[in-house]
């Protein structure tokens, strides 16, 4: 499954000055306010995600839509250190998975979990 739909819960989002966040705001469509089922630790001094199937357990974030999805989505995964030439396992994978807007629909999303 593909998508042009990126929900990021972090360091990615558009209230930190981070070099990669401007690239996203940069080459991204702000599509608003979402949620997913998981929940966020800290690791070291950044989040990250672990799915859930509990109702109770929410991450809120936000979603764009990529213009230039395999390049930006290159660059992400470079990022989180998941991409081509990472030994594996890594510290985040990319997965597709649903997000709720704040108006209630659902759409697929790639995020870093």
């Amino acid at each position: 499954m593909t998508s042009d739909l990126l929900f990021v819960y972090g360091t990615l989002m558009r209230s930190y000055a981070h070099p990669m966040a401007r690239l996203l705001s940069a080459n991204a469509d702000f599509l608003g306010q979402a949620s997913c089922r998981g929940r966020l630790y800290k690791v070291k001094h950044y989040p990250g995600l672990v799915l859930s199937n509990e109702a109770a357990d929410v991450v809120f974030g936000e979603l764009y839509r990529l213009r230039a999805v395999d390049d930006l989505l290159r660059e992400f995964d470079m990022y989180e250190a998941c991409g081509e030439g990472f030994p594996e396992p890594t510290q985040y994978v990319r997965q597709m998975l649903p997000v709720t807007l704040t108006d209630g629909n659902e759409r697929g999303a790639w995020t870093y979990i």
